[in-house]
C-alpha cells in the first residue's frame, strides 16, 4: 500500500529518501542524482516506537538537512516496515509532512525499496533485518506478500527471532539442568547478567525487539565455532525465509529474480547460503543477495513514478 502525492517532476531534481527500520531511520537527499546529505537518527516506524518517539525522531533527521537544498525540495519518498493498507501509509505521511511542508510525500512498504534497489521492476523482495517479510510484483502489476505480520505473529528468520531463539535455547537447557554453554554464556555477558534463569525477567522487562535483535550476531558467531543448537537456528532461520520467498514466487508466477536484503540478509553469508539452497531446492535458481542499501531504490522508484505519468 502507498500514500501518494503527486510525482517528482523530474527524477533528477531534489528528492529526499527515507528507509524507517526497526532499529534506525535514515535520510538520504539527492540534488540532480547526487547524494547531498546521508542522515542517520532512532526509528520512526510506530510499531517499535511510540508515535511521539517517532515524530521527534524524524524533526531531528530533517534538521540535520541543508536548508538550501530542503527549500528545493519536489519529493520525499518513505520505505517502511508495517505499511499493509493505504491508512498506515496516510499515518506515517502525516508525521513526515510538517517536516516539509506543502511537498509531495510517498510511503511505501519496505520491501518495495529493497526491489527497487535491485534494479528490479519485477520479482520478489526478501526483508530480513530486524523483522521480516517478503513481496513481489509481476508484469500485470499483482502484488503478494508473505509475513511481515510484526514479532508477536511471525517475523522468523529476522534478527528479533534469532535473539529470542537464543533466549529460549538458554532456558531449555537451564530447565534439563545443564551447564550454559558457549552461546549462553555469550549471551548471558552481552545482557550483563549472571545466571540463565535472569533471562526470563530480563526479556520481559521493557526490551524492545531491536534489543533482542542486536543479540543476533551471538548465533552466527557460535555456529561459526560449530555450536550445534546455533547451526540448526541459522538453517530454520534461512528455510522460513525461503518458504516466504517461494510463496510469493509461486502466487505471481515468477521465476525470479529473488532478492534477500535489509542489515541480517546482506551481512550474513551462513544465512545467504542456507537462502540459497532452501530456494534451490523448490527450483528457483534466479536468486541474488542486495548489494547496495535498500534506500538507494528511491531513484529508480522516483524515475518509475514520472515514467508512469508520461
Amino acid at each position: 500500500m502507498s500514500s501518494t502525492s503527486v510525482p517528482p517532476r523530474n527524477p533528477n531534481t531534489t528528492i529526499i529518501g527515507l528507509d524507517i527500520g526497526g532499529s534506525k531511520t535514515r535520510g538520504i537527499l539527492w540534488q540532480d542524482g547526487e547524494v547531498v546529505a546521508d542522515q542517520q537518527t532512532g526509528s520512526a516506524n510506530v510499531q517499535n516506537v511510540s508515535v511521539e518517539e517517532a515524530r521527534k525522531n524524524l524533526a531531528e533527521l530533517f534538521a540535520q538537512f541543508p536548508a538550501a537544498q530542503l527549500s528545493q525540495l519536489d519529493q520525499v519518498f518513505a520505505g517502511s516496515g508495517g505499511i499493509d493498507t493505504e491508512a498506515d501509509a496516510e499515518a506515517l505521511a502525516a508525521l513526515i509532512r510538517p517536516n516539509v511542508s506543502g511537498v509531495p510525500v510517498t510511503v511505501v512498504h519496505d520491501t518495495r525499496l529493497l526491489l527497487a534497489a535491485g534494479h528490479a521492476s519485477t520479482g520478489v523482495a526478501v526483508i530480513a533485518g530486524t523483522g521480516s517479510a517478503a513481496w513481489g510484483t509481476n508484469d500485470d502489476g499483482e502484488q503478494v506478500r508473505a509475513g511481515g505480520w510484526g514479532y508477536l505473529l511471525g517475523d522468523e528468520g529476522s534478527g528479533y527471532w534469532l535473539g529470542r531463539e537464543a533466549v529460549r535455547h538458554s532456558l531449555h537447557r537451564m530447565n534439563l539442568g545443564l551447564a550454559p554453554d558457549g552461546l549462553t554464556q555469550a549471551l548471558l555477558e552481552a545482557c550483563k547478567l549472571e545466571q540463565p534463569g535472569e533471562l526470563i525477567a530480563h526479556f520481559h522487562s521493557g526490551t524492545t525487539r531491536r534489543y533482542w535483535a542486536s543479540m543476533s550476531p551471538l548465533v552466527f558467531e557460535a555456529a561459526a565455532k560449530a555450536h550445534p543448537e546455533s547451526l540448526q537456528m541459522i538453517e530454520q532461520a534461512g528455510k522460513d525465509l525461503a518458504t516466504m520467498a517461494a510463496q510469493v514466487a509461486t502466487q505471481l508466477k515468477l521465476a525470479g529474480p529473488i532478492v534477500l536484503g535489509s542489515g541480517l540478509g546482506m551481512h550474513q553469508p551462513p544465512l545467504q547460503k542456507v537462502f540459497r539452497e532452501q530456494l534451490a531446492a523448490r527450483g528457483f535458481q534466479q536468486v541474488r543477495v542486495l548489494d547496495q542499501d535498500p534506500i538507494f531504490g528511491v531513484l529508480d522508484l522516483a524515475s518509475a513514478a514520472v515514467a508512469r505519468e508520461s
